[in-house]
């Protein structure tokens, strides 16, 4: 996955456990893709601070993944829910009854996850 979307995915699960100095910093950083300098000058702190912010945002965000799991699990259900429409085209056109047994199958995986 995509570095960038991968830390969108795991701000959007987890980032409001971060405070509002963390989330400023972090959304600065990430997503307004402002420089070190420009986010110390902002917030009044060193680069370095920044830096070490930004670090520990990313190291507490991994930790609420690798407890609970939620952007893996986003991440296959997306990914089986894009098979499952690739399917449903493919069986327009060929009506192979054999693709709904898949369907069935993924969506049933799909089920079991939640």
């Amino acid at each position: 996955m995509d570095e960038k979307l991968k830390q969108a995915y795991l701000y959007d699960f987890y980032g409001e456990m971060l405070n509002d100095h963390q989330r400023r910093i972090y959304e600065d950083f990430v997503f307004n893709d402002l420089s070190l300098g420009e986010i110390a000058s902002e917030e009044g702190i060193s680069r370095q601070g920044v830096a070490d912010m930004v670090k520990r945002c990313e190291k507490k965000l991994l930790a609420y993944e690798e407890m609970l799991h939620l952007v893996e699990k986003f991440v296959s259900v997306k990914n089986d829910v894009e098979r499952i429409h690739s399917l449903t085209e493919e069986f327009k056109t060929t009506k192979n009854e054999e693709l709904i047994e898949t369907i069935e199958a993924i969506s049933t995986d799909i089920l079991k996850v939640m």
